[in-house]
Formats: structure tokens, C-alpha cells, sequence
């Protein structure tokens, strides 16, 4: 989960059954994003949902190319950061509210939105795992100190 991902250059077969697949990890664990690392691909591609909307992206190769300077503070969690109980574990990440990103779909179109609230939240999140960096990477020392000890239980 800390290593920065591949691009992808080919979209073949593989990566588009992994996209479906990834989907159907992602609503079965009612989450609203899952990144190729996290499910052993170090590859850059992942899958968001508009919550409000419930609107899919598979992004290939996303890239966030501006961000507003406004930011916003909302509770985050993960997928890959469990605590004792098997569910994810939150804290209070800050973000810029609106960004501006360009990815590939699954067929190969070039694709640029500007996103804004959740959406936005969102795929900062999920385009960081691609870079190696999880939202406890924003806490405080000691908050993140505070959530690890919930995770280091669930390991045991």
C-alpha cells in the first residue's frame, strides 16, 4: 500500500475484468472507492461511486491536475485500515473541496471533470493509494498514533 503505481499503457483484458471485479468488491463492502493496490495491483486504475448519484467511474491512469483552494474537513475511512471490529476506522481528513481530473474509461476515452463535495473527497482519496499515501498521512502525530493502536488490535 506505500509504493507508487505503474501506469497502465495497455487496457486489455485483465484490467478490464479487474475494473468489474473491483465494483463488485467495492459495493459489497459498502464503500464508494477501492484502488488497484489495494486489491494486489500496483497498477494505476481504480473505481469510485457518487454516492448521491450512484454513478461509477473506472479510472484508468487518473490524474488530478488542479485543486481548489478552498478546503473542507469530513470524516475518512478505509478499506485497508481496519480496526478491532473489522470495519474500517475513521478520522477527520482536510481536502481541497474541488478538483479538477483527467482519467481514461474502461474504452479507452479520454475523460476530464471537475469534481467537487464527495466525488472530489473521493478521488483524492483513491488516486493517493495509487501514489502510496493513505488518509492517516494527513492526521496529527498523535491522532495518527491514536487510530494505529485500533489497527495493531485488529491485527492480533
Amino acid at each position: 500500500m506505500r509504493e507508487k503505481c505503474e501506469p497502465i499503457t495497455e487496457i486489455t483484458p485483465d484490467v478490464l475484468e479487474i475494473l468489474d471485479e473491483m465494483v463488485g468488491m467495492m459495493r459489497d463492502q459498502n464503500g464508494v472507492g477501492l484502488a488497484a493496490p489495494q486489491v494486489g495491483q500496483l497498477k494505476r486504475f481504480l473505481v469510485m461511486m457518487d454516492p448521491d448519484t450512484e454513478q461509477v467511474f473506472k479510472m484508468i491512469n487518473p490524474k488530478i491536475l488542479s485543486h481548489s483552494n478552498e478546503v473542507c474537513t469530513m470524516e475518512e475511512g478505509c478499506l485497508s485500515v481496519l480496526g478491532p471490529d473489522d470495519l474500517p476506522v475513521y478520522a477527520n481528513v482536510t481536502r481541497p473541496k474541488s478538483v479538477d481530473v483527467e482519467w481514461t474509461d474502461e474504452n479507452g476515452t479520454p475523460l476530464r471533470a471537475q469534481m467537487s463535495g464527495l466525488p472530489a473527497r473521493i478521488v483524492q482519496h483513491e488516486t493517493d493509494h495509487l501514489d502510496g499515501i493513505l488518509f492517516i498521512d494527513y492526521l496529527s502525530p498523535v491522532r495518527r498514533e491514536m487510530l494505529m493502536r485500533k489497527v495493531r488490535k485488529h491485527k492480533k
